[in-house]
Order: structure tokens, then C-alpha cells, then sequence
């Protein structure tokens, strides 16, 4: 019994100790979090930095004192995880880039952002295996499939704008702001979605029956994930409309916002879809729909909420990224041959480079045919800018990386350390390096700000309600941002005056057609601009009343 008993209290002295570990993890983590912020905020005019790399800077150096402390035991305080990576840290990134984007520029530009985001990380993936295959198996890196080649593909085609997105601005540059971020999104879809497309058939025998299921299998994917998305955001906005919540409480409708949300991707994982692709979507739907049915307050309050969740999920990212650059146990596997891992890395980042090139260069050459507007012709300079700006890979790269050649972030095979070290060596490479001389070259190819016009169609302030509250697919230019939050009456349509007209700007037409379908049929059933429902007593009901007494 006594021995029992002992036995019993040295197991919970050992659970109080862990427990007491992961407390003293979480606080360092926080504070980590916090200098990065602030330190982010006092290097934000720095001509080199930007908060990306403020972020992994103090990961590495943190990486180096935590190493020094324990001895080369260990350098994060943190075990990476891909799960914790794809099912927390990455939904609120990817909501807040749909609930935030600019949406006319967006959909007039959507042909173009689906020829690279889709199109070109095809071309990518394509480069990038068949690269790694002819050059990797000259060097003795271990044994690595026929899979574990088109994984590599798609984990290198998954990139990682920010550090370009952080220096562009959606006022001075429209177009390229909208194609480098589109771009971006779809990207990190079509990477995850053809990695687990790899992952779910054998790829030992491929055959012309197996390139047709992997294409069949990938289009589904796509399809029904935006599908998804859009119905959940539709159903947001019904439900909100219907009860009201903003009549007793906003608490509940912004608790059902985020709750949808973030529905909507597990939903997306539930069904083996691409959550990335749902959530993005369901973003769009429901900042079109969902935040207009929904009271001042809780305009205000969604609109930071997820600004500031999706800017903490970024700093931990690159924060973490930086400390497990250092992890010693991933680069005892490469010790030896050292030659051999930076001949790797090289080789990846010259395919990298290479297979950005090969998209990026002739579908802008391509999609200028369409263009009539020597304006919205992508001309090279920004060309150069749209191909640096997927040079950087990311977090997203590393969490495939880890998926694919680690075991619960553990590896016990010389060939699969030496893809994590290379995947680590290109990811701090990229991002430090390629980042650091971003801002430089976007002044050196960019005009400064004060040669553009005032004539920008989009917000200057990015989280602002008059960001969100553009149509979609609007064509016309400042008119309802100018009103502010102030509800608009429906629009009226003028039809073309000449076929002429009709071919000419077809981007016009399509957009008038959609915004009668939305005025008819989608608004009046699931709400938006011109369609809130009367909340007695709201914030939304005042704003009228003084609009009224002013008229």
C-alpha cells in the first residue's frame, strides 16, 4: 500500500513539474509575442525591416539562448505541430484575407489571379519536381520516392507575400496589390490541396488512369471547397437577418460570426476538402452579406477582431519558424555532410526562382492582350514585382515540409532531416534576404506616392468599414465609399449603348449582370448594403434618425 501510494505521488510531483513547464513556456511564448509587436512597431519605418522578419530575428536569437541555456539540447520552447499549425493558426490568416479584400479589384481581376494562383503553381510544381528529381538523385541525400519528389513540388510552390504586401499599398497600386494578393491565396490552396491530393493515391505506378483521377480529384476539391465556403457565409448572413440578434445583444451576433467562420473550414477538413479555399470564400460572402446585417458595433468590433487574430497568428509563425531553425537534432542528421545540405538548398531555391519565372513572365504577356487600358496592362516592372514577391516561402511550406518528412516533428532518417534543414535553410533565406531588399526594389521599380492620382477606386484605410462596404464587382468609382457607412438605395442600371461597349468591357457587363441577380434575388433573402434589417434601439437605427434630420 505505502509502495503504492509513493508511486502515486512521484507520478504527480512529475505532472506538476510538466504542467509547471508548459506555464513557464506559454509565458516566455507571450512576452516573445509582445517585443515583436512592439519592436515590429518601433522598426516600422525602417527602410531594410519589416515585422516578418522582426519576427524571425527575435525567434532566431531567442533560438541561440535557449540552445546556450540547455546545454545543444534543445532550441524552442514549443513542439511544432502541423496540426496546430492547419487546424488554429492559419483559418483566422485566411478569413481575414477574404472578409478584408477588396473585392471589386479582386473579382475584375479574377481571371488573372486564377492564371497564376492556379495555372502557374501547376507550372511550379511541375518545374520543381522534375528538377528535384534529375538533381537530387545525383547526390546521396538517402532514399526519397517517386511521392516524397512531388511533395517537394508542393511544398516549394506554396509561397509567402507578406513582406511584399506590407511594403505595396492598395490606393497607389490597385492592380498589383490585388494580383500579389489573390495570387497569394490561391496559391496556398493549390499547394495544400495538390499535397494531399499526392498523399491520398500511389504514386508508384502512375498511369494515364491515375493522371486523370489526380486531375478529377483535384477540380472536385476545388469546386466543392468554394462551395462550401460560400454556403456557410450565406448562412450567416440568414441567420443574422432573420433573428435579429442585434435587437438584445451584439455579443451574440459577432460570437456567431466567428463561430461560422471557423465552422466553415473544420467543416472543409471534416469532408477531406481544402478549408483554405472555404474559409477564404466564406470571408468574401460574408463581408458582402453578413457584416452589413449586423449592428454599428458589431461592424466595428468584427472588423478589429479579425485584423487582430490574423496578426497574431502571423507573428507566432514566423516567431516559431526562427527558434526551430536552430533545432539541434535535425541538423545532427546533416553534420557530416554539410556540403551535401547546401547543395540542396541552392538546388531548391534555383527551382524555385526558375519555376516562378516560367509562369509568371508569359501569362502576364498573355493576360496584356486582354488588357485595352495601357493602365491596367501589367507592364515589366510589375511583372518583376509579382515574380520577387513569390520568391519568399513561408510558414505554410514548413508545415507541409513537416507533414510530409517528420513523424510528430521528430525524424530518424538522414534523407528527411536533410529536406527539413533544406526546407528551414530556404524558408530563412527567402525571407530574410529576399525580404530585407524587398522595400529597396519596390522604390527603385514603384513611382512614389505622390505620382498617383486621387482617382483610386479602393479605400486607403485596409481594415476600415468603406473597405468592406465596396460592392461587389462595383464599378462605380468612390460613390458609396464616400457615403461612408450610410445604407444606399439599389442601383440603377444603364444598359450598354453599343455592342461595341459589350466587347469592349466585358468585366462591365458581367458586373451588371450580377448586380441585378443581387439586387432581385440574393439581397433581399440573405441582406447587405441597402437591405438591413430595422433593429429598434441600435446603433444603425440613431445613425439613420440623424441622417434623416440632416436631409
Amino acid at each position: 500500500m505505502a509502495l503504492h501510494l509513493s508511486s502515486l505521488i512521484s507520478r504527480l510531483d512529475a505532472l506538476n513539474t510538466s504542467d509547471y513547464t508548459s506555464v513557464v513556456s506559454l509565458n516566455l511564448f507571450v512576452a516573445l509575442l509582445l517585443a515583436c509587436i512592439v519592436i515590429g512597431h518601433l522598426l516600422e519605418e525602417n527602410r531594410w525591416m519589416n515585422e516578418s522578419i522582426t519576427s524571425l530575428a527575435i525567434g532566431l536569437c531567442t533560438g541561440v539562448v535557449i540552445l546556450l541555456i540547455s546545454g545543444g539540447k534543445s532550441s524552442h520552447i514549443l513542439v511544432f505541430s502541423e496540426e496546430l499549425f492547419f487546424i488554429y493558426v492559419l483559418p483566422p490568416i485566411i478569413f481575414n484575407a477574404g472578409f478584408q479584400v477588396k473585392k471589386k479589384q479582386f473579382f475584375k481581376n479574377f481571371i488573372t489571379i486564377m492564371l497564376f494562383g492556379a495555372v502557374g503553381t501547376l507550372i511550379s510544381f511541375c518545374i520543381i519536381s522534375l528538377g528535384a528529381m534529375e538533381f537530387f538523385k545525383k547526390l546521396d541525400i538517402g532514399s526519397l520516392d517517386v511521392g516524397d519528389y512531388l511533395a517537394i513540388g508542393a511544398i516549394f510552390s506554396a509561397t509567402d507575400s507578406v513582406c511584399t504586401l506590407q511594403v505595396l499599398n492598395q490606393d497607389e497600386t490597385p492592380l498589383l496589390y490585388s494580383l500579389v494578393f489573390g495570387e497569394g491565396v490561391v496559391n496556398d490552396a493549390m499547394s495544400v490541396v495538390l499535397f494531399n491530393a499526392i498523399q491520398s493515391f500511389d504514386l508508384t505506378h502512375i498511369d494515364a488512369r491515375i493522371g486523370l483521377q489526380f486531375s478529377g480529384n483535384f477540380l472536385y476539391l476545388f469546386f466543392t471547397s468554394t462551395v462550401l465556403g460560400v454556403i456557410c457565409g450565406l448562412l450567416s448572413a440568414y441567420i443574422i437577418k432573420k433573428l435579429c440578434f442585434g435587437r438584445h445583444s451584439t455579443d451574440r451576433e459577432v460570437a456567431i460570426m466567428m463561430l461560422v467562420a471557423y465552422l466553415s473550414y473544420m467543416l472543409a477538413e471534416l469532408f477531406y476538402l481544402s478549408g483554405i479555399l472555404t474559409v477564404f470564400f466564406c470571408g468574401i460572402v460574408m463581408s458582402h452579406y453578413t457584416w452589413h446585417n449586423v449592428t454599428e458595433c458589431s461592424r466595428i468590433t468584427t472588423k478589429h477582431s479579425f485584423a487582430t487574430l490574423s496578426f497574431l497568428a502571423e507573428t507566432f509563425i514566423f516567431l516559431y519558424v526562427g527558434m526551430d531553425a536552430l533545432d539541434i537534432e535535425k541538423w545532427r542528421f546533416v553534420s557530416n555532410s554539410p556540403g551535401t545540405s547546401i547543395a540542396v538548398s541552392s538546388i531548391l531555391l534555383g527551382l524555385v526562382m526558375v519555376g516562378r519565372a516560367a509562369f509568371v513572365f508569359p501569362i502576364s504577356f498573355i493576360t496584356n492582350f486582354a488588357r485595352k487600358s495601357s493602365s491596367e496592362k501589367i507592364n515589366l516592372k510589375k511583372q518583376v514585382v509579382i515574380w520577387w514577391a513569390g520568391l519568399m516561402r513561408g510558414a505554410v511550406s514548413m508545415a507541409l515540409a513537416y507533414n510530409q518528412f517528420t513523424r510528430a516533428g521528430h525524424t530518424q532518417l538522414r534523407g528527411n532531416a536533410i529536406m527539413i534543414t533544406s526546407t528551414i535553410s530556404v524558408v530563412l533565406f527567402s525571407t530574410v534576404v529576399f525580404g530585407l531588399l524587398t522595400k529597396p526594389l519596390m522604390r527603385l521599380l514603384l513611382p512614389s506616392p505622390k505620382h498617383f492620382s486621387s482617382t483610386s477606386t479602393v479605400s486607403s484605410d485596409l481594415g476600415s468599414p468603406k473597405s468592406i462596404i465596396l460592392p461587389l464587382l462595383d464599378n462605380q468609382q468612390g460613390s458609396e465609399a464616400e457615403l461612408g457607412s450610410q445604407e444606399l438605395p439599389q442601383w440603377r442600371f444603364v444598359r450598354p449603348s453599343s455592342l461595341r461597349m459589350l466587347l469592349n468591357s466585358p468585366t462591365h457587363t458581367v458586373h451588371r449582370y450580377w448586380r441585378k441577380f443581387d439586387d432581385t434575388f440574393m439581397r433581399p433573402v440573405f441582406g447587405g448594403r441597402g437591405f438591413v434589417p430595422y433593429v429598434p434601439g441600435s446603433p444603425t437605427e440613431y445613425g439613420t434618425n440623424n441622417l434623416l434630420e440632416r436631409t
